[in-house]
């Protein structure tokens, strides 16, 4: 088993209102990336920034989650990505709240990865989540703040697992996405 860090705190500024209270199938985009991470871990951040209260309320009934404030949101995803592994106390899966339709084969193959660094792919594209193992998770809390996840990433070196799961690449950035989305998975 993992820890998850699941990545919610941008302003959804291409979405043009916050993307993670989307909803399919009667869920929001968070719900699903939750419910969809949750068999595979013992415990769920949520790092929050932008609209932390309407957020940390969707969720503040669920023993597994624990929503994390990430004061200095407006600074990147790097920033709240640190945030998140700074919670974390074992390996980790490390998902963008927009892609929350992964689906369980690929949390598997990622666990079964041996390398520090693991990172699914769908036909030679990667995608998400990452698993982090916990020895690097702590080179990663030592990394500067104005750091990227991919030029950490491809520093260190990673495994690549290929899977059979196309909603690895699904990136809900905008209305028109969400909404082809929606119309694909209520058909």
């Amino acid at each position: 088993m993992a820890q998850g860090v699941i990545l919610a705190a941008g302003y959804s500024s291409r979405a043009q209102s916050n993307k993670m209270l989307f909803k399919i199938q009667e869920k929001t985009l968070l719900e699903h990336a939750i419910d969809g991470m949750r068999p595979y871990v013992t415990h769920i951040f949520i790092v929050t920034g932008h609209d932390n209260d309407t957020i940390s309320s969707l969720v503040k009934y669920d023993p597994m989650v624990t929503c994390v404030f990430n004061a200095d949101y407006d600074k990147g995803m790097f920033s709240s990505i640190k945030k998140g592994v700074f919670m974390t106390h074992e390996d980790s899966f490390l998902l963008p709240g927009d892609c929350p339709f992964v689906a369980g084969t690929t949390y598997e193959a990622l666990l079964q990865c041996s390398d520090d660094l693991c990172v699914p792919s769908y036909h030679e594209q990667r995608g998400h989540p990452l698993l982090i193992r916990y020895a690097m998770i702590k080179r990663l809390k030592r990394e500067p703040s104005d750091g990227t996840l991919k030029h950490f990433r491809n520093r260190m070196g990673f495994e690549t697992i290929p899977v059979e799961d196309p909603n690895i690449l699904v990136d809900i950035d905008t209305q028109e996405i969400y909404e082809e989305i929606k119309r694909l998975k209520e058909e």
